[in-house]
């Protein structure tokens, strides 16, 4: 156990980090700024694991008052039909739709005709975790410092379909390797805001679809820089480590049964366009396992869960990954566990950078008042990287990088089993 919660931090990286030079013309790496933006992590001494950090994650919290206006956006995939939506954090009101989470309404048409604009105020795109939404806490922590009290950022939150009280419009609902939504946000900001730096964050399942986006983008992403925090990278090793102990499969009901409860929310759209069984999906359900063996194989074509957690996993989108990229992880997180973190890949790829802490739990690290430590090091870096690095220069690393790869070989690390087109 670390002494009265102080937890130990660990760095995985690239003998030779990707060079970045700052505003000044002074030069500096990735790992330099990862080091430089993440402080000790001080826990609360009394959640003294990884287990109590995460349990303590059920206790009734406001966390800081964060305001949205929501956006509901048509898919423009061939495939990935139906509609899916977006909070965009804004200034406070007082109009909240009780149909939405708290402190959410929608925009008018009036009001987003307006969103557009030409300024160069960073941008963060965030994705939540399985089944949440732009109002968790978590995330809430995570990007208050950056909007609140006179943060100079716009960030907005895109929710994966059905959740977050959002509708299910197509026969196809987000699954771990689901890039789709996120890839039309991500170009949609491009267009709407042609100066802005664009950034992404994703928390659990949305880091995995993070990591996956990132990697299938490659050198053409069009995000500055991303993070993954509690990233589960392996699912199938993740899935079996639950299954391993009790606690993990306590973990693994909690999430089953939250699953299930999303799918019962959406039960008429559910009958109308998908070819789920429904009444099955109610009556055998009661693991995490058994909810994705009766809802993401029957609604993409996998044989099995198993294959879907091999074809959806982001362990290998590691490597395929040419933009800053840092990943946060609690080695004793009883979810997005140790033994899933693809080390070796990280210390393969310069624009990779791996943060551990020996505490933390899953997406928890609760400090003492209530606070959260992962708060710190994620506005700190994404601050460093928007504010003293040479963004324009970055391209240029890249370019000079790309020619030199150690990944110029047959392995393609981006290379799925389930064909389904980017866009």
């Amino acid at each position: 156990m670390d002494w009265f919660g102080r937890a130990k931090i660990g760095f995985a990286h690239a003998k030779s980090p990707l060079a970045l030079q700052r505003r000044d013309g002074s030069a500096t790496d990735l790992l330099k700024v990862v080091e430089a933006s993440v402080p000790p992590c001080q826990l609360n001494p009394l959640l003294c694991n990884g287990h109590l950090q995460t349990m303590y994650t059920a206790v009734k919290q406001h966390g800081p008052p964060i305001y949205y206006r929501r956006k509901v956006f048509d898919a423009d995939h061939k495939t990935y039909r139906g509609t899916f939506t977006v909070d965009f954090v804004v200034d406070p009101h007082q109009d909240a739709d009780e149909s939405l989470p708290p402190r959410t309404a929608y925009f008018s048409d009036e009001q987003f005709a307006q969103i557009g604009a030409d300024d160069t105020r960073p941008m963060l795109i965030a994705l939540h975790g399985l089944s949440g939404g732009s109002h968790e806490i978590y995330l809430r922590h995570a990007i208050a410092p950056l909007v609140l009290d006179g943060g100079k950022w716009d960030v907005c939150v895109v929710n994966a379909r059905g959740c977050a009280n959002s509708k299910v419009t197509s026969g196809i609902l987000f699954n771990a390797r689901a890039t789709w939504d996120v890839r039309q946000l991500v170009n949609w900001a491009r267009q709407t805001f042609p100066n802005r730096p664009l950034f992404g964050i994703g928390f659990s399942l949305g880091a995995n679809i993070m990591t996956n986006y990132v990697g299938e983008e490659g050198a053409n992403c069009p995000l500055t820089a991303a993070i993954a925090v509690g990233n589960p990278f392996d699912l199938e090793v993740a899935n079996k480590t639950l299954q391993r102990t009790m606690l993990g499969r306590l973990y693994s009901r909690v999430m089953g049964t939250s699953m299930k409860k999303l799918i019962s929310s959406h039960k008429d759209a559910v009958l109308q366009h998908t070819k789920l069984d429904y009444d099955r999906i109610q009556n055998s359900v009661t693991y995490l396992h058994e909810f994705d063996r009766e809802v993401q194989t029957v609604s993409w074509g996998y044989p099995t869960e198993n294959a879907y957690y091999r074809d959806a996993s982001s362990s290998d989108a590691i490597l395929a990954i040419r933009i800053p990229f840092l990943a946060l992880s609690a080695l004793d997180d009883p979810i997005a566990v140790h033994e899933a973190i693809p080390f070796q890949e990280i210390k393969q790829n310069p624009y990779t950078v791996l943060c551990t802490t020996s505490m933390g739990g899953h997406l928890s690290w609760f400090e003492l008042g209530g606070g959260r430590w992962h708060a710190k090091p994620i506005c700190n870096f994404l601050n460093r990287m928007a504010t003293e690095i040479d963004l324009d220069a970055i391209t240029h690393n890249v370019e000079r990088t790309m020619s030199e790869s150690q990944f110029a070989s047959g392995f393609e690390p981006m290379r799925r089993k389930m064909d389904i087109a980017l866009g």
